[in-house]
């Protein structure tokens, strides 16, 4: 019997169809590129608005009146929901697409830019900002999972380059971009500057993204217990870690009862993961050992760049003096650095075993750690110089291996999974790493202000001549001795102060190092993929 055929509409959408859909090699190279950068500049956007406001904090606080409390929740709160989205991204672009999920994120995210610039209070500023954090957190593993769908062998090298360098310097230069910002135009700028880039992202995603079809069933089988559960355990998470140095840990009820909620929700979570129909996060790439020894590195990596980058300007500001723009221009050195090592990772990631390469980032980066450790009170821009670029150097040689380990053995929907929890371990890597920085900092500090009083009492004659000396010199311009000697104790005490934070800055680094070398271990036993590896396709 001849076999009637069947109209386009009659024929059965399968995954193999699906994955027929979209063959990168039909696409001409210019167009991928012209994808790839408007979804890289997608990304840098959201990860610069992390740290943009950093320096405008101030500013900020006043305009909307808030208290000192209040005002780190306008980061806090941005971290959170971004956490909740980088695994969930995965989903929603089987869902709705690659082309309509990033363009909704870019959408979204400007809408809620301009409802922060308008913030009438510190209330509605923290909501706009948990809704900025939540609506661009898509974009962020969205293209890494495209750019490994795009590309092939040596294009493809250049994708963890180009990713890490925005996934590095957006969050170098977020400070400074955000305080020159605020005094030139004002705070609400800082928020009001990502309305065009915003708006011509979404624009192009939607005229050049047909890289997939949406799957709008599974929206119908999502797992809401899935998500509340993951959404409960990330937010709880990053709530314990960011308030957890201020208030002596959990010591504070409300520290503690969110410790117990977020570690009651990843048994659930983890729970939905394996049992459930309609799992919104996939766990399955863990089955891959190279994959999980990489998340590592990424929480490793993530730890040591975020830290970093948090101490250098605080210790510039507390021991230094520095304003906002003195910081901006004696860190921006790391960029210019990252800059330069991104040629050279990529060149290395398809001539050099991976394992090689990342062993030469991780000791390169402890070297650049190492190096800090012995800064004294001091230290500028010339004695910065050389350990700032030796880190931030370093950062490329870690990151684009660390990439190549995680998603170059995954192809379809199982890369999107793959890239989300693999993002995700970066955030979290800086979301602990600040927080045990933080605690580290304050209890060296008090190790050291105890030794150096139990030196000057021991030395007391010595501290007393000193005071005594620096009284005099200020009793040349202060006419009353009593309160020329009050200045002199005043003074000695600030540099006391000042010599023991920098012993704490000089702990804190060193003990950042030895993290880094011990994370040497693991290199042994990941199983690089093939040089360029395979063409990924995707499925639903």
């Amino acid at each position: 019997m001849a076999s009637i055929p069947l109209s386009p509409r009659q024929i059965p959408v399968t995954a193999g169809t699906r994955e027929a859909a979209f063959d990168p090699a039909m696409m001409s190279n210019a167009r991928k590129y012209l994808i790839f950068a408007v979804m890289a500049f997608g990304q840098f956007m959201a990860l610069i608005d992390i740290q943009i406001v950093a320096a405008s904090l101030n500013e900020v606080q006043a305009g909307l009146s808030a208290g000192p409390d209040e005002i780190s929740w306008v980061q806090t709160a941005y971290l959170m929901a971004e956490l909740v989205m980088i695994p969930f991204s995965a989903f929603l672009a089987q869902a709705l697409s690659t082309r309509w999920l990033f363009a909704a994120s870019a959408a979204l995210f400007t809408l809620a830019s301009i409802a922060c610039g308008l913030a009438w209070s510190i209330e509605s500023m923290i909501l706009f900002r948990a809704i900025q954090g939540f609506v661009g957190g898509a974009m962020i593993p969205t293209v890494f999972a495209t750019g490994y769908m795009l590309f092939s062998g040596k294009q493809r090298a250049m994708i963890p380059a180009i990713l890490g360098m925005v996934s590095v310097l957006a969050p170098t230069l977020g400070p400074t971009v955000g305080g020159w910002i605020t005094d030139s135009l004002g705070w609400r700028w800082v928020f009001f500057i990502n309305v065009a880039p915003g708006a011509a992202v979404t624009l192009a995603i939607l005229a050049l993204v047909r890289i997939d079809k949406p799957d709008l069933s599974m929206l119908r089988r999502i797992d809401w217990v899935h998500l509340a559960s993951m959404a409960v355990f990330l937010a709880g998470l990053e709530f314990v870690l960011e308030e957890g140095p201020k208030h002596d840990w959990f010591s504070e009820p409300e520290i503690a009862i969110g410790a117990w909620l977020s570690f009651v929700a990843f048994g659930l979570f983890l729970e939905r993961s394996f049992r459930s129909d309609g799992p919104i996060v996939k766990l399955s790439p863990f089955r891959k050992p190279t994959f999980v020894f990489a998340c590592v590195f990424n929480l490793v990596i993530g730890f040591g760049l975020y830290a970093s980058t948090y101490l250098i300007p605080i210790y510039l500001g507390r021991v230094q003096g520095y304003n906002a723009a003195e910081i901006g221009t004696t860190v921006f050195v790391s960029g210019l650095a990252q800059l330069l090592g991104v040629p050279i990772a990529a060149a290395l990631s398809h001539r050099v075993d991976q394992r090689i390469v990342i062993t030469f980032g991780l000791s390169l980066f402890a070297v650049g750690l190492w190096m800090f450790s012995f800064m004294t009170p001091e230290w500028g821009f010339a004695a910065l110089f050389w350990p700032q670029v030796v880190r931030s150097f370093a950062i490329m040689l870690c990151i684009v291996p660390s990439v190549g380990l995680a998603l170059g053995n995954f192809e379809g929907a199982e890369l999107r999974y793959a890239s989300g929890l693999f993002n995700l371990m970066r955030n979290l890597g800086g979301a602990i790493g600040i927080a045990l920085v933080n605690t580290w900092l304050g209890d060296n500090l008090r190790i050291h202000m105890l030794r150096l009083s139990e030196a000057l009492g021991r030395s007391a004659t010595t501290a007393n001549e000193a005071a005594t000396g620096l009284a005099r010199h200020i009793g040349r311009y202060v006419s009353d001795p009593a309160l020329a000697q009050q200045m002199a104790e005043g003074t000695l005490g600030r540099l006391v102060g000042r010599e023991a934070q920098t012993l704490a800055f000089d702990d804190v680094f060193r003990l950042m190092s030895y993290i880094f070398l011990a994370a040497l271990i693991m290199v042994p036993f990941c199983k690089p993929p093939p040089i360029g590896g395979p063409v990924p396709t995707d499925a639903h």
